[in-house]
């Protein structure tokens, strides 16, 4: 059983350090609250402050993601999200996930840049998918636009993936498309899909949060409604073996004749 927290948060633009005192703070309250893990949006740090990416992307292991590593830590809860990492003289949206002793247990970069927020013109795409070992099973990491892509989440399931972590910044005129497309890949794939949404306005981009977890079934068991919340939701993965037992999907598929 995995009890997790998603810190749906309102992201301040460029400004690190009040972002992260309040993922400090949420990430005190899930541990206090015996939470596991706690997710954060992408770019929870900066937002998408895509022309001063230099200035804001740190090393791994240095700047914000050493503060991260450090908070998870101190709390003993592991901590998940996206900042901006430097690597190579590139950027990159980087989703970092943190053991609760402060380890980096797995770092996505994000593969698919979503090109109506211009993040093609400032970041460098990943080229690999990524899977976490945690004491829950394989966990898939994902973000954002990468939800689009179905292939990428039937590709975790064929690697025995029992849950995706997604965190986003996905926008309210298109939040229809979130919530369908969430159930879409945890009922297809028979896996849990865990995501959180920021809330707030940035520019001409109103987010309206809606964070949810999804069974293998498509069952809503948490959404986050459209307030700044730190949001709490126990996960039993053994959903994940009865599902594929009653309807053997996976099993099923024939991929000699689709690829």
């Amino acid at each position: 059983m995995l009890k997790i927290a998603l810190g749906q948060i309102d992201i301040l633009l460029g400004a690190v350090g009040q972002n992260f005192r309040k993922i400090q703070d949420f990430s005190a309250q899930a541990a206090a609250d015996s939470c596991q893990m706690v997710l954060f949006p992408e770019l929870w740090s900066t937002g998408y402050d895509l022309a001063n990416h230099r200035r804001l992307s740190d090393p791994m292991g240095a700047g914000i993601f050493e503060r991260v590593s450090q908070l998870a830590r101190e709390y003993q809860i592991w901590i998940g999200g996206s900042m901006l990492e430097e690597k190579d003289g590139q950027s990159f949206n980087t989703f970092s996930l943190y053991s609760d002793q402060g380890e980096l247990a797995a770092a996505y970069r994000k593969i698919h840049l979503f090109r109506l927020m211009d993040e093609h013109l400032w970041l460098a795409p990943g080229d690999q998918l990524v899977t976490a070992q945690s004491p829950w099973g394989l966990a898939g990491m994902a973000i954002c636009y990468d939800l689009r892509f179905p292939e990428m989440f039937r590709k975790y399931a064929t690697e025995g993936v029992k849950l995706v972590f997604i965190p986003a910044e996905w926008p309210s005129v298109r939040i229809q498309h979130w919530q369908t497309l969430l159930r879409a890949r945890a009922i297809e794939n028979q896996m849990f899909v865990v995501a959180v949404n920021r809330v707030g306005q940035e520019g001409n981009d109103q987010f309206n949060g809606h964070s949810l977890v999804v069974s293998p079934w498509g069952e809503i068991l948490l959404d986050g409604g459209e307030a700044e919340s730190l949001l709490t939701c126990e996960i039993d993965l053994a959903a994940v073996d009865e599902a594929r037992r009653r309807i053997p999907i996976l099993t099923d598929r024939r991929p000699d004749i689709y690829g």
